[in-house]
């Protein structure tokens, strides 16, 4: 009876993380609109938080609690969850485009920060907190560097337009100023209030509300099963609440594949790695030491760092620069190998 309670309060605790973690973004979002920022930079900074608040929040909860496993394991297994599992079904259903940008950048700094969470971890044993702070410092100069590029972007965009005649910036507009209607009188509602700026606060605020305490039902919960199961609490982070916590992507992404929505894939999965190592490892190592063991914990980033080079290979090796089906097909069974792994050395 016991262990189908902290079952329910897991699946409760998750739901309304991924539920918090959604308004959130839609209010901050819509406030930073409001306040003329415009939206691809609101897309770099404030989405792209946002797709990292479970992360974020349960890696915290857990340091706080000093449950370091879970807050250690949760970054990698969420970051292989992002790539081999996430990535390797979207590819199933639609090839998935590598952006020149992330050959260039992003992937890179992907790699620099799996490498710097070994090396650091393996130095001293542990991630300190001046490990955090140095993880924290490049994912403020990272986030600083994009936004500069957006701004770039955003420059060229408006000398463009001065130089396309007027008559065709208005058909253009009369294109895009069509959005799609909301179904449901719900959805309708919901899209009217948030033009309302008390009512974004409101999201926002009773987002993060959500966040922090579906956050905190959800790794307490997981303590409980995995101690009623005598299962290392490492395991059941980088299983039940690496892929609890990247729901959302796993779901927007398959949707988005199947409708061959793809630009944006590889794009959103590498920049959320990039929070997860720098942001939330950085800043759940400034609360509390995380431990670094040799047997485990190395183990796991190897497979991290291996599918972001896997991810780098599978691109770079096609004339399209793009993952396909068979792509998608390796990174699944890597996925499996590596469950299979996982579960056989706790046997």
């Amino acid at each position: 009876m016991e262990l189908a309670l902290w079952i329910f309060l897991l699946i409760v605790g998750l739901a309304v993380l991924v539920k918090g973690a959604d308004w959130f973004v839609d209010g901050s979002a819509g406030i930073a609109k409001k306040c003329k920022i415009p939206p691809l930079i609101v897309g770099l900074t404030v989405v792209a938080f946002g797709t990292s608040a479970p992360e974020l929040c349960v890696s915290v909860a857990s340091a706080i609690g000093h449950s370091t496993d879970i807050a250690i394991g949760n970054v990698l297994g969420s970051n292989i969850v992002n790539i081999l599992l996430i990535l390797g079904l979207a590819a199933l259903f639609h090839n998935l485009p590598v952006k020149r940008d992330s050959l260039i950048l992003d992937i890179p700094v992907l790699l620099l920060a799996s490498g710097l969470l070994i090396g650091l971890g393996i130095w001293g044993n542990a991630l300190e907190w001046w490990d955090g702070l140095v993880f924290v410092v490049i994912i403020v100069a990272y986030s600083a560097l994009l936004v500069w590029k957006a701004k770039r972007f955003l420059n060229r965009q408006k000398e463009l337009e001065k130089s396309v005649p007027q008559g065709a910036l208005q058909e253009v507009a009369t294109e895009e100023s069509q959005p799609e209607q909301p179904k449901g009188k719900f959805h309708a509602w919901y899209a009217r209030m948030t033009e309302k700026g008390w009512f974004l606060a409101l999201l926002t605020v009773v987002g993060l509300g959500m966040v922090v305490g579906g956050g905190t039902l959800l790794v307490e919960s997981a303590k409980k099963i995995a101690a009623f199961f005598e299962i290392p609490e490492r395991i059941v982070a980088l299983t039940i609440v690496a892929i609890g916590t990247s729901l959302p992507e796993l779901v927007t992404s398959v949707v988005a594949a199947r409708k061959g929505e793809t630009d944006i894939a590889v794009g959103n999965v590498i920049g959320s790695n990039i929070f997860n190592i720098l942001l939330v490892a950085g800043v759940s190592s400034l609360i509390y030491p995380l431990p670094f063991s040799m047997d485990g914990n190395l183990v796991d980033a190897l497979v991290a760092l291996a599918a972001v080079l896997l991810l780098y290979f599978l691109a770079v090796i096609g004339k399209k620069k793009e993952i396909g089906k068979i792509g998608g097909g390796v990174m699944l069974a890597c996925f499996i190998g590596y469950y299979v792994y996982l579960f056989v050395s706790i046997a």
